[in-house]
């Protein structure tokens, strides 16, 4: 085996490996939400009348707009990842760009959504949540957490969409080395799964 050849092979068995150990992360996270999925099914079963009412306070407008926006950037990252592999440098470069621009989008919308609960003091450990029902005070609990869990979530995907844009302009990433842009784009696709799940439990199972 020549030097080239060995180089080649060598950089072959790191992208398998980096690959490999992307889904294993990602499959971690799955289990986490997983984890958060069954609880909100459990409580939801045990109060369900509480859940319903509860469920009625969230804005259906703002969680669809957030799936359409996330459903667009996930689109717009795999399309980066296209541009990339055809040497289309500043096209790639735009549409992530396109995407952080979706995930603000997402992040503003969420911002004004949890500031209409809070202003109506519906977070956890104010006084008017303490005069509820237990199960509307587990609705909101469950509400916050996997929401924000989320939220940081999409704030850790666009830092790292951030570092992959600026990798590309600089030429670490390019048509054949682009394993850190495909483990962004499979960790963006995750961020967008999470939420296709979170929506219509939150928002549209009432």
């Amino acid at each position: 085996m020549t030097t080239s050849e060995h180089i080649e092979h060598s950089e072959h068995i790191d992208s398998d490996t980096g690959k490999l150990g992307m889904w294993l992360f990602l499959f971690t996270e799955l289990f986490l939400f997983g984890g958060l999925f069954i609880v909100y099914a459990v409580m939801r079963s045990k109060y369900a009348a509480d859940f319903h009412h509860a469920a009625l306070e969230l804005n259906v407008l703002i969680g669809a707009t957030n799936t359409v926006v996330l459903l667009v950037s996930s689109m717009t990252v795999a399309m980066s990842l296209t541009a990339i592999q055809q040497k289309q440098k500043n096209l790639a470069i735009g549409l992530i760009f396109i995407t952080l621009i979706l995930a603000g989008v997402f992040m503003v919308n969420k911002y004004f959504e949890w500031g209409h609960k809070i202003s109506l003091h519906l977070y956890p450990g104010s006084e008017v949540m303490k005069t509820l029902p237990h199960g509307e005070i587990m609705f909101f609990g469950l509400y916050y957490m996997m929401t924000g869990l989320h939220a940081l979530h999409v704030i850790i995907g666009g830092i790292l969409l951030t570092i992959v844009m600026m990798r590309i302009s600089s030429g670490k990433i390019n048509q054949e080395h682009y394993l850190l842009q495909e483990n962004g784009a499979l960790y963006w696709h995750l961020v967008d799964l999470i939420w296709i799940f979170l929506f219509p439990l939150l928002y549209l199972i009432t």
